[in-house]
């Protein structure tokens, strides 16, 4: 059979409904890929088990984060929250302090706010069924698929980035992922793959295949079980699927912060429940412009908090971190403050580390400790 014959297009149809998979190269697909997984897969921790929950939670962890990464947390989290009845009951600040170096905390928010409605309204069993998962907090469509399939063994499609990666190339989809109409291909796909009674381990096989085989860049093609059927291989480009979007410009952000200490303790604040970094702790910082002097820059920011006297020293360093959207450059300074107040908590330096912190100031945090 000829690679473009492998999926046969009608034209009056809607873009992602319009793509019916060639029975024969669906059946080759299933086959190669479950007799390729079952002797290649990685031995992970959310692997050996079905439990829902930990697969839930794995799930929320690996988006957009190396597995290696996740291994330790994934470990710690369940050893500090086993049930998802543990995870409701648990103050939001235990859990972003578990969660915390492992980035994109608005995840263990979701985390800690669809666990409570579990309890609240499944009665602490997680759903089994789409429509269900689909009002919790945090879980879209490829979090829904991933735990009906992997832990129930359910005909649930999923479309991760990697899943879009194998699919753009080996059916030679063009078009950006993002983009609606490409992504409803795709999703199409997803569904019309699933082997009855195999969804588990194949979903899985597709992931797995993804992440170490068919990479972004560099894919292994020698060494994948779907290289005879995949037609970008066939036209000698794998690489050139999916198509890549163009790169936005990041926008450069400076910002000033303070290390107040009095006493042996430091003044620290939380940030807002909602948004960037939400519910986490951190030194008192605000965003300047370029070129402006630093000192003066700060010393003005705390005057307006109140702070009429505040005295600026020595810097504790620059930080960098890029974040989703913007780079961050911090300058860290100590600071007195021998009147006035400015708001915040002030915290002994040895109970700092009971305070969840971004990596950029628990990296401040660990620096003043230790002076």
């Amino acid at each position: 059979m000829e690679l473009s014959t492998c999926l046969r297009v009608a034209a009056s149809a809607k873009a992602g409904r319009n793509l019916k998979v060639d029975v024969d190269l669906k059946k080759k697909i299933q086959s190669q890929l479950l007799r390729w997984f079952e002797k290649n897969k990685r031995d992970l921790p959310w692997r050996k088990t079905r439990d829902p929950y930990a697969i839930w939670i794995s799930e929320m962890m690996l988006q957009q984060t190396q597995v290696a990464t996740v291994i330790p947390y994934y470990e710690r989290f369940l050893k500090s929250f086993p049930t998802v009845r543990h995870l409701a009951s648990a103050d939001l600040s235990d859990v972003l302090r578990i969660w915390e170096g492992l980035g994109y905390y608005s995840r263990a928010r979701n985390l800690h706010k669809a666990a409570r409605t579990i309890v609240t309204r499944f009665d602490g069993i997680i759903p089994e069924n789409s429509e269900d998962l689909l009002t919790l907090p945090g879980i879209g469509r490829y979090t829904a698929g991933a735990i009906l399939s992997i832990a129930f063994n359910r005909e649930a499609p999923i479309l991760d980035g990697n899943v879009k990666l194998v699919f753009a190339r080996v059916f030679a989809i063009p078009g950006d992922p993002k983009e609606v109409k490409t992504e409803q291909k795709l999703w199409h796909i997803s569904e019309a793959l699933i082997p009855r009674g195999h969804a588990s381990s194949f979903n899985q096989a597709l992931m797995e295949l993804g992440a170490t085989i068919c990479t972004p860049r560099a894919p292994l093609c020698l060494l994948c079980p779907l290289q005879d059927l995949c037609k970008a291989r066939a036209l000698g480009s794998p690489e050139r699927y999916p198509t890549k979007a163009a790169r936005k410009t990041i926008p450069r952000i400076e910002a000033v912060s303070a290390v107040i200490v009095r006493n042996g303790k430091c003044l620290i604040r939380r940030r807002p429940a909602k948004g960037l970094l939400g519910g986490l702790w951190e030194f008192p910082n605000w965003e300047i412009e370029k070129g402006k002097n630093l000192k003066r820059s700060l010393k003005t920011h705390l005057k307006k908090e109140g702070a009429s006297t505040a005295r600026v020293g020595s810097p504790v360093g620059t930080l960098k971190h890029t974040y989703t959207h913007f780079k961050l450059t911090l300058h860290v300074y100590y600071c007195e403050l021998p009147d006035g107040k400015v708001r915040g908590k002030w915290v002994s330096l040895r109970d700092l580390r009971e305070h969840p912190m971004s990596r950029l100031h628990r990296r401040i945090a660990d620096t003043v400790a230790q002076t």
